[in-house]
């Protein structure tokens, strides 16, 4: 997934921290909220409360979405769309729009709170998968880097009996 020159620009720069922070900081912001919308489709209580959570959602949605497009930035050289997360980054969108569309129609009014709420739980559905993408390159990336280690290893001890 990454070149040699990538890694180390990856391992280099401060943004990778920041997305690591901001990963699991939105998780549970994420599961909060997804707590409080669902109470609130349930039993009519907590509406203004579960916008609240939504807002803050979105807001650390921004943040982690930029820091990483400068990551992205940092890394391969282009904000967005980099061919080793051109998927994720093309769901990421369908994400922002969802979180997006929920900000216009808390403000606009233009659903009614059950309809905010619904639009919350699908910009989440989005969110879920599209963290799941990220998980699995992640965890791809880690096992590659493993694995060649392992390689360069085993050649150096292979290297190492030959003499």
């Amino acid at each position: 997934m990454y070149t040699p020159e990538q890694r180390r620009r990856r391992d280099e720069t401060p943004w990778t921290v920041v997305q690591g922070v901001l990963a699991p900081v939105q998780f549970l912001v994420f599961l909060v909220s997804l707590a409080l919308v669902l109470r609130a489709l349930v039993t009519g209580d907590g509406a203004a409360a579960a916008a609240v959570s939504v807002v803050v959602k979105t807001l650390v949605l921004y943040t982690i979405m930029v820091t990483g497009a400068v990551w992205e930035k940092r890394v391969f050289g282009v904000y967005l769309f980099a061919r080793a997360f051109f998927w994720e980054d093309v769901f990421s969108m369908v994400v922002l729009s969802l979180h997006t569309a929920y900000l216009w129609a808390l403000f606009s009014g233009a659903l009614t709170t059950q309809g905010q709420l619904l639009l919350a739980l699908a910009a989440y559905g989005a969110y879920v998968i599209n963290a799941t993408q990220f998980v699995l390159k992640l965890r791809a990336a880690r096992l590659g880097a493993e694995a060649a280690r392992q390689a360069t290893g085993e050649a150096l001890s292979l290297e190492g009996a030959a003499r």
